[in-house]
């Protein structure tokens, strides 16, 4: 095994423009003769694929280096590469890292830390492209137009449009050639890899906002991101040591971390993964509970849904001309699609100081009836006499207006449902006018039926502005794949905000639930209809519940009415997305009303007109799946 150059490198991927503070430390130790640290520091300007490469390759301190960082304008960046080399004598700036080239109409940026055969290098880069030769005398220059040719090779120009697991396969050709700790570039994407024989280590972690003021300090280098505009990036940091703050992962062996935008989008090791259980073994019991609460008994179900399967093979492809999505039995893959029956109560107290002597209601509590979702039976009870007006109005919502003129001191709304929810097929996003990929093309009509779900609340400027480029990183590093895109951001909500009750009010916005990171699923869903809306993808408001059962994994709002967004996509229709639990909406929720926002859809409101003075409010929801034997 060769020696390594002690060396220190360090890496960030931001969600948006950022300038950090960054202090690289040279390594305490006696230093012989003429050697000297060296530092190296590259970044893309404003985003652009231009690099830009500040080096120094005989520095004693890091003196050079901060004046490097001093135009803070143009040190804004999402792509960050630093290294300080170990002690060696006689590297110019041709040898000294990172290593910039310019390859399919982009800077690419790569540094390594290790020591790698280069003979045997040479042999690897069967690739002799004149424009793929190095200018160095290095091995990690060499291993640099390697990947180049390899990526070339392949027809790709961007690191995003190589497969994740072939790209790990040339990193793990280096790694057998000796120490390979890499991170490579091209401005959008990072990818870091960390050898199976490296002599150093390599860590990683997710810095989620809002940034304070301290510093991030390790043995390598320190930094702080610190600067006001920066208050709310994301980044995904590496580090050759681990920094006293924060929690950081030590990367394994063989390990690549594929980055993009401030976030993971792929590892070959320690992905995380949810668990679950292959079709095969989901449906058999599924099918036969549903056909239980039918009526019939284990055997009786077992047989009737062979019976069921072999008819629908016999179909072959008729259901492919089904109108009713209630009548579509089967996945394409033959699998059941099953209706699952919910009891729901909700049930709402108002409690007041004085008599209410004149009072009008609007009651949203009626479950929506649709292809999948049916309202088999549905009351409302109301503990005070008064007049209703039964509606619907322009959301499509079932309204009750409720007029009480007797006085009274408490009101008890009481309504119960007992409602289907029906399987859909996946849908299919092949067909070319079903649109993959932001921004969508609307037709003019389009736009004017949907200008309502595209218009984002009245905020300040700034604000707006931030919540675009935290909007914008979520399609860039997604590749502006549409679904991928809104995964993305539903995921990064469940995850990175916390469920706090009682943080938040109505009147908070979706800039303040960004800010601070908390808040409710009437506030996730706000976000996540904003981000949308600043993406082109219209997006509107749902009030619903949400069954959790025993075994889900996460409970949160099981107990009161549930919120979450719903955006339509061309060709596909309306798809709600839950970033309070960070999953799709099938067959777990119940659908009620919808609207523009919280007020256009929400399930109890009222205005008093005489008496009434300090209020209490109980509300109470149970929901319960139904098994009929």
């Amino acid at each position: 095994m060769l020696s390594d150059i002690s060396s220190d490198i360090l890496a960030f991927s931001f969600d948006g423009l950022s300038s950090p503070t960054i202090d690289l430390k040279f390594r305490a130790g006696p230093q012989k003769g003429d050697h000297t640290h060296g530092w190296g520091l590259a970044w893309y300007p404003a985003d652009t694929r231009a690099a830009m490469v500040a080096k120094d390759p005989a520095a004693r301190d890091t003196v050079s280096l901060k004046d490097a960082m001093s135009d803070w304008e143009g040190f804004r960046s999402t792509i960050f590469f630093c290294k300080v080399r170990g002690a060696a004598s006689g590297y110019t700036h041709l040898e000294t890292q990172p290593f910039t080239r310019s390859f399919a109409g982009q800077d690419w940026v790569f540094m390594h830390n290790g020591n790698l055969d280069k003979n045997a290098l040479s042999k690897l880069h069967h690739n002799k492209s004149i424009f793929l030769e190095p200018l160095g005398r290095t091995d990690s220059e060499l291993a640099l137009v390697f990947l180049l040719g390899r990526i070339q090779d392949a027809g790709a120009r961007t690191l995003a449009e190589v497969d994740h697991k072939v790209l790990a396969g040339w990193f793990g050709q280096l790694d057998d050639l000796g120490s390979a700790d890499m991170a490579i570039s091209d401005g959008v994407t990072l990818c870091v890899f960390y050898g199976s024989n490296s002599q150093s280590e390599l860590y990683y972690s997710r810095l989620k906002p809002p940034h304070e003021d301290e510093a991030f300090t390790s043995d390598a280098a320190s930094f702080a991101i610190s600067n006001p505009r920066d208050t709310f990036r994301t980044a995904l940091v590496f580090s050759s040591s681990p920094f006293q703050t924060g929690e950081w992962t030590k990367m394994q062996g063989g390990q690549l971390i594929i980055a993009r935008r401030g976030s993971m989008v792929w590892t070959n090791k320690d992905a995380v993964k949810p668990k679950t259980t292959p079709a095969s073994q989901q449906v058999a019991p599924a099918a036969t509970a549903a056909l239980r609460s039918r009526g019939f008994n284990e055997a009786q179900a077992q047989s009737q849904q062979l019976s069921i399967a072999q008819s629908l093979q016999q179909m072959g492809n008729v259901s492919k001309y089904v109108i009713n999505t209630r009548s579509i039995t089967q996945t394409p893959d033959g699998s059941p699609l099953l209706y699952r029956l919910y009891d729901l109560v909700h049930s709402t107290e108002y409690a007041y100081e004085k008599l209410v002597e004149h009072s009008t209601h609007i009651f949203r509590l009626l479950p929506v009836e649709d292809q999948t979702q049916e309202v088999i039976h549905s009351t409302l009870s109301l503990s005070v006499e008064g007049e209703d007006v039964r509606f619907e109005d322009v959301f499509g919502n079932q309204n009750i207006h409720y007029s009480i003129i007797k006085p009274y001191k408490s009101l008890t709304v009481s309504a119960r449902s007992l409602v289907k929810i029906y399987a859909s097929p996946p849908d299919d996003y092949r067909h070319a006018r079903r649109q993959a990929t932001i921004p969508i093309s609307w037709m003019p009509w389009q736009n004017q039926m949907m200008e309502p779900y595209m218009l984002l609340l009245e905020m300040p400027e700034t604000q707006i502005s931030e919540l675009m480029i935290y909007a914008q990183s979520f399609s860039e590093r997604n590749g502006r794949n549409l679904m991928e895109t809104l995964n993305d951001i539903n995921q990064t909500i469940y995850r990175d905000f916390s469920y706090i009750p009682g943080s938040t009010s109505l009147s908070t916005t979706p800039f303040d639930v960004y800010a601070s990171r908390k808040g409710v699923c009437q506030d996730f869903a706000n976000l996540f209809i904003c981000l949308a809306r600043l993406l082109g993808v219209p997006a509107r408001y749902r009030m619903g519940y949400i069954y959790t059962g025993a075994n889900y994994e996460n409970k949160i709002q099981s107990d009161a009415s549930h919120a979450w967004a719903e955006v339509y996509i061309p060709y596909i229709g309306w798809r709600g997305f839950d970033p309070t639990n960070g999953i799709m909406v099938t067959q777990d929720h119940i659908r009620v009303a919808c609207g523009r926002n919280y007020l256009d859809a929400t399930p109890t409101s009222g205005t008093i007109y005489r008496g009434g003075g300090k209020e209490r409010l109980r509300v109470q929801v149970t929901m319960n799946e139904v098994f009929q034997t």
